[in-house]
């Protein structure tokens, strides 16, 4: 399974701005779908944003107006644009991986990198 790590995170006001990266060991220009997830403290990991090898986006419906997903497959790297930030954004967010459309989301999931929203 190809390893992940995510930067960018920090500490932002609401309604300000963040962009996340994630770097991938390999390549991911083949990659059925790449996707961003985020798990605030005693709650359950919940699916952000996801781009599919077809361009295809996925905005879960709390970002959805907010946030934007991009690859670069010359760099092996998603990133996740996060404007108009809001506290309930908090999380560690993660990226993750399905190679193949047969194939659920990875297990070995990483850091991570920490967004807090304060007021």
């Amino acid at each position: 399974q190809a390893q992940f790590v995510e930067s960018g995170g920090g500490l932002v006001q609401p309604g300000g701005s963040l962009r996340l990266s994630c770097a991938a060991s390999t390549s991911i220009f083949s990659i059925y779908e790449m996707g961003w997830f985020r798990q605030a403290p005693g709650k359950q990991r919940e699916l952000v944003a996801a781009i599919f090898r077809s361009g295809t986006k996925y905005y879960a419906d709390f970002v959805k107006g907010r946030f934007t997903i991009s690859r670069d497959n010359a760099k092996n790297t998603v990133s996740l644009q996060m404007n108009s930030l809001k506290p309930e954004d908090t999380a560690v967010y993660y990226c993750n991986a399905r190679p193949i459309v047969s194939m659920t989301w990875g297990d070995d999931w990483g850091q991570g990198t920490q967004v807090t929203v304060s007021s």
